[in-house]
């Protein structure tokens, strides 16, 4: 963090000492805030979020701690156990602020002090504060950032553990927004190949043309822009993990192609007959739910056995809303560092409104509406007021049809229905309070 983004507060009951602060320090920080009496302190941090705070060692007051400079720092590292307090204090109180360093006092200065080094022991301070986070969002992003303490997401995180550390093909499945990708990170950093390649390929986008060519490689002269031998995905993933996102988008003539390269772990590159081996642990995601999968017409059932030894459902986020404001301050914390904001706190206001929207977007589109917050906000107080969700989900929202028509409404039920219990009829049917044929007439009806 940089001196001119700090938020600073000066406590000290000499009135010439806080002028001097405040003209040192007022144009190369963001703020600063003097304080004569110490004991306005509690309230001061309690309210607002200081980056350092210059405390002075002794006050004329009624409390008798033996110094009392000790006593406050005390009572600071009670409300905020990571507060950096630098002391300010006379020679004869030396030995006292030494040992006032085993209390967490994160420097001291000697009066009179020098301006030069009074900034350079802050900066010290936030550069160590600025590390420390660093530290820390680095740990956050090596564990592919997967928070959750719902039930749903710890089934999410008991299955990574049992399955990651063996080679067995996943299938993720879950909607938009939901995490997949991270989920597929999280496997394959947790398996016996986290030091090989992890090699992400969305072949949902891949047109005929380009799909055998970019996962299976060509040979110089294969067509009229392979200038060079060029491996495929396939082969850059050889020992690491291959990662197929949006698997449920491709034709049934790509399946087939998929289909053999997975039975035979072998690939042959546009423009040659020589058969390279493969080795990969394969991952797969879609957005669709299985029982649209198992339709033939769609999609084959003998990749489907193939790529799917164990599936991992991940659930919506407005199924695990005991997610939602541990998901919101993580994406606050990340995006204020990223912007260079000070600490933010979010007050009832924006809690509530978090917890009453439904997220068709899911984590993605949380994580965007959190980062537009940050960015807009001129305060560190997050309110109801700055969070504004996308219109682009609220307009293509499915949980809210426009079309009022007996038909419609029955045949989105029914479909909700199934997503929410991944496909399987009898659960279905039980919630919907019909028997499974009468389900399955409906299904039939609604070509569903």
């Amino acid at each position: 963090m940089l001196l001119k983004n700090a938020n600073i507060l000066v406590v000290d009951d000499d009135e010439d000492v806080l002028t001097a602060m405040r003209l040192l320090l007022k144009s190369k920080s963001k703020s600063v805030v003097t304080e004569p009496n110490p004991g306005n302190i509690t309230s001061l941090i309690q309210r607002q979020k200081f980056d350092v705070i210059i405390l002075d060692m002794n006050f004329t007051s009624v409390i008798h701690t033996g110094n009392e400079g000790v006593f406050w720092l005390k009572k600071i590292k009670e409300i905020d156990k990571d507060a950096s307090v630098i002391l300010i204090t006379a020679y004869g109180d030396l030995d006292l602020a030494i040992r006032s360093l085993k209390v967490g006092a994160s420097d001291f200065l000697v009066k009179p002090w020098k301006n030069d080094k009074l900034i350079e022991a802050i900066g010290e301070i936030l550069d160590k504060k600025k590390s420390k986070k660093t530290k820390a969002h680095d740990a956050l992003h090596s564990k592919s950032e997967i928070l959750g303490e719902s039930p749903s997401m710890h089934d999410v995180f008991f299955k990574i553990n049992k399955i990651a550390p063996t080679d067995a093909n996943i299938l993720i499945l879950g909607e938009n927004g939901t995490g997949k990708d991270l989920i597929a990170k999280a496997i394959h950093d947790n398996s016996l190949r986290k030091n090989k390649p992890f090699v992400k390929v969305d072949v949902g986008a891949l047109t005929e043309t380009l799909f055998e060519s970019e996962l299976f490689g060509y040979k110089k002269g294969a067509f009229t822009d392979a200038k060079a031998d060029r491996k495929g995905r396939f082969e850059a993933a050889h020992e690491g993990t291959l990662f197929l996102d949006e698997i449920g988008n491709i034709s049934l003539q790509q399946q087939a192609r998929l289909l053999t390269v997975l039975q035979n772990r072998q690939v042959t590159p546009l423009g040659s007959n020589q058969p390279i081996p493969i080795n990969i642990r394969l991952i797969c995601a879609t957005n669709l739910n299985l029982s649209t999968l198992s339709n033939e017409n769609k999609f084959r059932k003998d990749l489907i056995y193939r790529i799917n030894t164990v599936e991992i459902i991940i659930p919506p986020l407005r199924d695990r809303s005991n997610d939602v404001v541990l998901l919101a301050k993580h994406f606050i914390e990340l995006y204020a560092d990223k912007y260079l904001k000070p600490p933010f706190t979010i007050d009832n206001g924006f809690i509530n409104k978090l917890k009453k929207y439904h997220f068709p977007g899911n984590v993605r589109e949380l994580q965007y509406a959190l980062e537009r917050a940050v960015i807009m906000s001129d305060g560190n107080i997050l309110n109801e007021t700055d969070l504004v969700f996308s219109p682009i989900e609220n307009s293509t929202d499915s949980l809210g049809p426009k079309d009022l028509k007996l038909e419609t409404i029955e045949k989105n039920t029914i479909l909700k229905v199934i997503k929410k219990n991944n496909g399987n009829i009898s659960k279905s049917a039980k919630e919907l309070g019909i028997t499974r044929t009468a389900l399955y007439r409906r299904i039939n009806k609604y070509d569903l």
